[in-house]
């Protein structure tokens, strides 16, 4: 029994030690001596199975009293034996600002819970030995030197000041330019639109004149100009779009803005238009001229008085629009111009400072 409970246990230690051998951790240093102040670079290297979980040790700031870390680098991880093993590196940059000795623990790293460590390392800082024997050789500072400027201290100060005089000559000649550009503009006269009782009047006449209709008889085309007209008119005088509307639509609009006896006659003209147009009515001729003067006379009641000098022509500026442009462009170039200018003066006048003082 004894001997089975000792083969177990030295199976036992072989598969905890072939596990710890799974298991390597390293850690060297570039230097192990430094002077104070200088830096130097800790490598920590791990190599163990891909599939178990590593935990790298986490400092702060020191790794150890005297011993400050300056930066930590990201971590490098590689795959190894077709991704089977995994090697991460952690790397350190340290510094010392006393001298001594120091004496770097092990490293612990964790794998799966389980503590493992490095070697420990070494450091030596030390100062600048100082030779106290000698002492004659040290000299106090120096006085301070009066340097005489030369042209190439001055090379940056003469391109500003050039930049800002070519600035300063470009504002002056695009102001100039400013000033001399005057816009284009012509004077022209436009003739006022006709009033609508003037162009129906005359549309009416046109009618009177055409005597075609007489000849052939064909009064639908007499009173499709006639009312055609008179809608037109209808639509400029009182708003009401006449056009599209029926002649008891067209009443029904104009006896909310008249008496129903002053567009009774108007009434029967489009009642009487309506029958020729849509019914083959042929009336007598004397009932044709009666409504062409009943449309007149309606025109002429219902017109809006006109004085003689609205009819006019008036005289209207145009100017023309690539001179205003251009103007603008001008007024633009001199607004940037002079934003340039402004800053070479100022950079010039920093220049100076920096030089003389």
């Amino acid at each position: 029994m004894k001997k089975i409970i000792l083969l177990f246990s030295l199976i036992a230690m072989s598969v905890s030690s072939a596990m710890a051998q799974n298991v390597i951790v390293n850690a060297e240093i570039d230097s192990c001596q430094r002077l104070i102040g200088e830096q130097a670079r800790i490598k920590l290297k791990v190599t163990c199975d891909a599939n178990r979980r590593l935990l790298m040790p986490n400092y702060d700031k020191d790794i150890i009293d005297g011993i400050e870390i300056v930066e930590k680098v990201a971590p490098d991880t590689q795959y190894l034996n077709d991704g089977k093993r995994i090697s991460v590196t952690q790397e350190y940059i340290v510094t010392s600002f006393d001298s001594s000795l120091y004496v770097i623990p092990p490293f612990e790293v964790l794998v799966e819970g389980d503590p493992y460590y490095s070697q420990e390392l070494a450091i030596a800082v030390y100062t600048m030995p100082v030779d106290t024997v000698n002492a004659e050789q040290f000299f106090g500072p120096k006085d301070i030197w009066s340097q005489s400027l030369t042209l190439s201290d001055w090379g940056g100060s003469i391109i500003y000041f050039l930049l800002f005089l070519t600035f300063v000559a470009a504002l002056i000649w695009v102001t100039i330019r400013y000033r001399s550009n005057k816009p284009i503009i012509r004077i022209v006269k436009v003739k006022p639109k006709l009033p609508a009782h003037i162009v129906a009047l005359n549309e009416i006449e046109k009618i009177k004149n055409d005597g075609s209709w007489r000849v052939s008889g064909d009064t639908k085309e007499y009173y499709t100009a006639l009312t055609d007209t008179l809608r037109s008119y209808l639509c400029e005088r009182f708003g009401f779009n006449a056009t599209e509307m029926t002649t008891a639509e067209i009443i029904d609009n104009l006896t909310k803005i008249k008496d129903k006896e002053s567009i009774r006659e108007l009434q029967d003209l489009l009642t009487m238009a309506d029958l020729v147009k849509f019914a083959k009515y042929n009336p007598p001729m004397n009932e044709n001229d009666h409504n062409l003067m009943a449309a007149i006379e309606f025109v002429n009641d219902t017109k809006l008085s006109e004085t003689e000098d609205n009819l006019q022509p008036i005289e209207k500026k145009i100017v023309d629009q690539r001179s205003q442009a251009a103007k603008r462009l001008l007024m633009l170039s001199i607004v940037l111009i002079s934003l340039a200018a402004c800053a070479f003066l100022i950079m010039l006048i920093l220049e100076l400072y920096y030089l003389l003082s």
